[in-house]
């Protein structure tokens, strides 16, 4: 005699199936719009609310900082000239220490300088100024 073999509902079949996959239904995606447009509505009426304006203070006049290039030096540039002021070499701890860069900022800045020939390595962890001409 054959097995009866148990009828499944095709709606029980996919509602499974999405439930295993996760899959968002109708419900989800209106309860996630629905979500959307509090938010979106909270951060419009935040952007209309202008803060109150503060009383007008009087004028001082301007401070004279430090006149410069305006912009600041970058690591490579920095790291270059700590080694460029040890004719003897430098290691990269002291470096690290002069500097308060991290780590990554002096391997990366010492990995540049090494291939722009502006220094070399003198023994493990110890730079140099190099001699070669790319070095001015």
């Amino acid at each position: 005699m054959k097995k009866q073999r148990k009828n499944y509902s095709f709606d029980a079949v996919v509602k499974s199936f999405m439930q295993y996959y996760q899959l968002p239904t109708k419900h989800d995606i209106e309860k996630l719009d629905e979500k959307l447009d509090r938010l979106e509505q909270a951060i419009y009426s935040l952007e209309r609310v202008t803060p109150p304006a503060a009383k007008a203070k009087p004028s001082t006049p301007a401070k004279k900082g430090k006149t410069g290039s305006g912009s600041p030096m970058s690591a490579v540039d920095t790291v270059f000239g700590i080694i460029k002021r040890h004719h003897k070499g430098i290691d990269v701890p002291t470096i690290r220490k002069k500097t308060g860069f991290g780590d990554k900022t002096v391997r990366n800045a010492i990995f540049r300088l090494t291939k722009q020939e502006k220094i070399a390595r003198k023994s493990r962890g110890i730079y140099t100024t190099s001699t070669s001409p790319a070095s001015s």
